[in-house]
């Protein structure tokens, strides 16, 4: 089978399996509904309340979670291309860190600031992440060779780290409701009461998808070496550039609306390898498509597991992810 035939053939069944996925999740609650009812437009909008549910309730949570998952998991892709390691997630550069002291800050400081209808959480959250992909994209490049792919791992590492000190510092002096309202935002989540909060992200991810899109044949040579890229025509500069920007402008805007919802970006490349291979032209949309199913999933359980009570997905997705990311670090060994 050649390349774009297999291309088509996966990425189909992958797009059947989100979709499929993407319409069940919505019908399963403390109220169950049923699909057909939902969609049924002989039924008069009022008195239709399995559409209600659907379409209000329900929906955008999952689209939230739909358009987070496959947010990080084609990032988590890009960057373990990039950065040459297969254990290297979304977070591993301090994004993610970045964008929760911001939101941090915007919690303990009661910021009531909105921009076009999006409130001070996200936008904070957002700014955060900008501020700490522009801390590391400097240290990477300041030696005026390019960017190199050991400092800006060491960096993001390295502010993390600082980050969460950072983090710590404003919890102790926040008040009890503060400290616990950012602690809950920080486990990750999609409370997601309306679409508007996805409208308002998806122009930042479809940036980074775009990018994403002219890099499949990129990542396949700067995942064998630099060397060996730039041997086979590879512009070695831009290319890190291009990977190291778009995969953090789509790790801040997953986590402005999500939160920092971990292993999403280690677990589901390392699932579709196992499934498809190593060819990013495959791994890349495959990998975008089963996160989207996988974080939905995942959010499922933790509305379903302890019902009535909610568990933040972070909690699932991390729960998950430890014993995966250990099975990960032996098999390397």
């Amino acid at each position: 089978m050649n390349i774009r035939r297999r291309l088509i053939t996966v990425v189909a069944a992958f797009a059947v399996f989100a979709i499929a996925v993407m319409l069940w999740a919505p019908t399963v609650g403390s109220t169950s509904i049923s699909l057909a009812r939902a969609f049924d437009r002989t039924i008069p909008w009022d008195s239709n309340v399995d559409a209600q549910i659907f379409f209000v309730a329900r929906l955008p949570r999952v689209l939230a979670g739909a358009l987070v998952g496959a947010t990080l998991a084609a990032a988590g892709v890009v960057l373990q291309a990039l950065l040459r390691n297969p254990l290297a997630t979304p977070f591993t550069l301090g994004v993610s860190a970045g964008a929760s002291l911001g939101a941090m800050l915007a919690v303990t400081m009661k910021l009531e600031l909105s921009l076009l209808g999006i409130t001070a959480i996200p936008l904070a959250s957002f700014a955060g992440s900008l501020v700490a992909t522009g801390i590391v994209y400097a240290l990477a490049s300041s030696q005026r060779r390019g960017l190199s792919t050991n400092v800006l791992l060491l960096a993001g590492v390295t502010l993390n780290a600082f980050f969460s000190a950072l983090i710590l510092f404003v919890q102790y002096l926040a008040d009890f409701a503060e400290a616990l309202r950012a602690i809950r935002w920080m486990m990750g989540g999609l409370d997601v009461a309306d679409y508007f909060p996805i409208i308002a992200a998806l122009p930042l991810i479809f940036v980074a998808f775009a990018a994403f899109a002219m890099m499949p044949r990129t990542l396949n040579l700067l995942s064998v070496g630099a060397e060996s890229a730039a041997a086979k025509g590879v512009d070695i500069v831009p290319a890190q550039r291009l990977a190291f920007l778009s995969a953090s402008l789509a790790t801040g805007a997953a986590v402005s609306l999500g939160g920092p919802i971990g292993f999403i970006g280690i677990i589901v490349p390392h699932l579709v390898r196992l499934m498809v291979g190593s060819d990013h032209r495959i791994v890349l949309p495959a990998s975008a498509l089963f996160g989207a199913a996988f974080l939905v999933l995942c959010d499922l359980v933790a509305r379903m597991v302890m019902s009535p009570l909610e568990i933040p997905v972070g909690v699932v997705t991390a729960l998950i992810g430890g014993p995966f990311f250990l099975w990960l670090l032996v098999r390397k060994s």
